[in-house]
C-alpha cells in the first residue's frame, strides 16, 4: 500500500502533519488556520472530506488551534487522552468546544482508523497531557515524537521500531544560552518538561538507529534558537561519528517551520 507524508507547518508558531494513502487520510495535530489547511491540501489534490481523524499531541495552542473546528464544524472525529481533551476545551484559543468529535485515546493501547493501526505513547512535556504515535499501516511504520523534554525508554522504544520517524529538534544550546529569551524561558525551554535540542535528538539517533530506519524529519525547529542547516548538521556530524551516512543509510531533512515541506510518498 502506498503511504504518503507532508508537513503542513512545523514550528512554534503552529504544527500540523498529514498521514495518508491514496483513498484517505489523518492529520497529526491542528495548530493552523483551517483555510490554510484546506489551501495546502487542496495544492495536493486532497479534499478535507477525505480527513478520516485528527491525532493530538497535546493542548498547547500551536498544536490545536483549529481542532475544534475541524471536529464540531467540519465533523471529523479528534483523537486525544481525556487530559488533552479537557485541555483543549479549556483553552482560550479554541473557539469550539469538541463534544460530539470527541474520540479518547490511552496510552500503549492501539486503536484501529481504517487500514492505520495506532498506539499513542507517553511523552515529558509541559501541557496538560503529552503523548507520541506509533502507526503502522501494512509494512510501513511512522513515530511521531514532538515536545519532548527529555528522552525516556518509552521513546527510545518507538523510535527504534520506526521505518520512518518525526523527531523534535527544537533549538541548539548555544543560541538558546546566548540568546534573548529571559531566563524563566530559557530554562522552562530546556527543562525535563521542555524541548529536546539538536543535541539530545542527535544522540538519540545515533545510539538507536537501526538499519530499517529509512527517514527522518527534524521537526518544530524553534525560529529563536535554531536553523534547519545547524540542526541538520548537528545530526548529521553525530551519525556519521556512528558510522551511519546520511543520504546512503537514512535520508535526512529538517521541517520548515511554517512553509509545507515536500510531499513524500512510499510504496
Amino acid at each position: 500500500m502506498k503511504v504518503s507524508f507532508f508537513s503542513l507547518a512545523s514550528g512554534s508558531s503552529g504544527n500540523c502533519y498529514y498521514l495518508g494513502t491514496p483513498d484517505y487520510g489523518i492529520l497529526i495535530d491542528a495548530g493552523i488556520g483551517l483555510r490554510t489547511i484546506r489551501k495546502v491540501l487542496k495544492e495536493r489534490s486532497i479534499d478535507l472530506s477525505r480527513i478520516m481523524a485528527v491525532l493530538v499531541t497535546h493542548d498547547h495552542a500551536d498544536h490545536i488551534k483549529t481542532v475544534g473546528c475541524l471536529g464540531e464544524r467540519c465533523a471529523i472525529p479528534v483523537y486525544a487522552t481525556e487530559l488533552v481533551h479537557q485541555g483543549i476545551n479549556r483553552s482560550r484559543y479554541v473557539e469550539d468546544k469538541l463534544v460530539a468529535s470527541k474520540r479518547l485515546v490511552y496510552k500503549e493501547k492501539a486503536f484501529a482508523i481504517r487500514d492505520f493501526v495506532i498506539t499513542p505513547f507517553e511523552v515529558p512535556h509541559d501541557s496538560t497531557d503529552n503523548v507520541g504515535y506509533y502507526i503502522e499501516c501494512a509494512h510501513h511504520r511512522f513515530t511521531f515524537i514532538t515536545d519532548v523534554g527529555h528522552v525516556t525508554e518509552t521513546i527510545r522504544k518507538y523510535m527504534r521500531l520506526a521505518n520512518y520517524l518525526i523527531l523534535e529538534a527544537n533549538y541548539d544550546e548555544e543560541m538558546l544560552r546566548f540568546g534573548t529569551y529571559p531566563a524563566f524561558l530559557k530554562e522552562r525551554v530546556a527543562s525535563p518538561t521542555g524541548h529536546l535540542s539538536n543535541r539530545e535528538a542527535a544522540e538519540l539517533l545515533a545510539t538507536h538507529y537501526q538499519p530499517h530506519l529509512k527517514n527522518v524529519w527534524l521537526c518544530h525547529l524553534s525560529r529563536d534558537n535554531n536553523h534547519p542547516e545547524l540542526a541538520s548538521k548537528t545530526v548529521d556530524e553525530r551519525l556519521y561519528r556512528e558510522g551511519i551516512r546520511v543520504g546512503k543509510d537514512v535520508m535526512l531533512i529538517a521541517l520548515k517551520r511554517t512553509t509545507p515541506s515536500d510531499l513524500y510518498e512510499f510504496e
